[in-house]
């Protein structure tokens, strides 16, 4: 994928004197805060939001198609097909050499499941569709989940619980407050209902790299990590298990992530971006 350099970086004009005096007063105390590089201007929130716009018509589109009969590989080609016809890529495509356009994780692939001919969904099965774009430069991100038929309460259950994680997760992402008091919620409602979170892995800035500062992990403790300012954009996608949170990648294609004993996993992903007062949904 080749690297696109962005112009333009944060400066205080772009915050009110209150705002900008208080990050300076946490800096001084020696509050963790987010490098500048990470704080959106007014420009390249412009390119974000296009970006993330797309990627949610994307999402929507593909939730069209995505039934019992149909392959992981055709909803790939699907994928490919309308972000280059509207003049983006896809980010995962040839991303560390990932060799598809979305990912396809189903039922004990907790994330990064590759597209294949050989994967056709069935009544039963879960599965997360996660998909992400680049549009003149500006990455966005995004993942949901899809019941296939007639699908388990069981599997139901842990689908509908892990969305509350991530609109929790999202209400609790406000500014001045902390990343690790999004994790603690997220973990907190989780375990709450049986359920483990996947420790491995994270959401992540996203916006004009694919992969930006900061870690946002699905769990911690509350008063601790990086301080939330207004102007960073992040996804948060956490990926709860009905078992254990241990997980491990498959040997024989490196990617595809799966749960450690073979039980359901789901997760579902937005990206937000802090604003002065809360937070916005950029991707859905």
């Amino acid at each position: 994928m080749k690297k696109i350099i962005k112009g333009g970086r944060f400066t205080p004009d772009n915050y009110s004197d209150e705002i900008e005096e208080k990050i300076q007063k946490l800096r001084k105390q020696g509050v963790k805060l987010p490098p500048r590089k990470v704080l959106r201007t007014p420009e390249q929130l412009e390119g974000i939001r296009a970006s993330a716009n797309l990627n949610t018509a994307l999402l929507d589109y593909l939730s069209e198609h995505i039934k019992e009969g149909i392959s992981t590989e055709e909803i790939d080609r699907l994928a490919f097909e309308f972000t280059t016809k509207h003049g983006a890529i896809p980010a995962p495509l040839n991303y560390g050499g990932f060799p598809k356009s979305v990912c396809t994780s189903i039922n004990e692939v907790v994330c990064h499941g590759i597209p294949s001919p050989h994967e056709v969904l069935k009544s039963g099965d879960i599965v997360n569709v996660d998909v992400s774009t680049i549009l003149n430069g500006y990455f966005s991100d995004a993942s949901r989940m899809f019941m296939i038929g007639d699908v388990s309460e069981e599997a139901r259950r842990l689908v509908q619980v892990t969305k509350e994680c991530l609109e929790i997760g999202i209400a609790t992402a406000q500014p001045w407050a902390r990343l690790g008091d999004v994790g603690a919620a997220i973990q907190e409602h989780a375990e709450k209902n049986g359920y483990s979170v996947v420790r491995d892995l994270c959401g992540h800035g996203v916006g004009l790299k694919f992969h930006e500062d900061p870690e946002v992990a699905h769990f911690g403790k509350r008063g601790t990590g990086m301080m939330i300012v207004p102007g960073m954009t992040f996804t948060i996608e956490p990926m709860i298990n009905q078992g254990t949170y241990k997980v491990f990648v498959d040997d024989e294609d490196d990617w595809t992530v799966c749960t450690d004993d073979g039980k359901l996993s789901a997760q579902w992903e937005h990206m937000i971006l802090i604003t002065e007062t809360g937070n916005e949904i950029l991707t859905q």
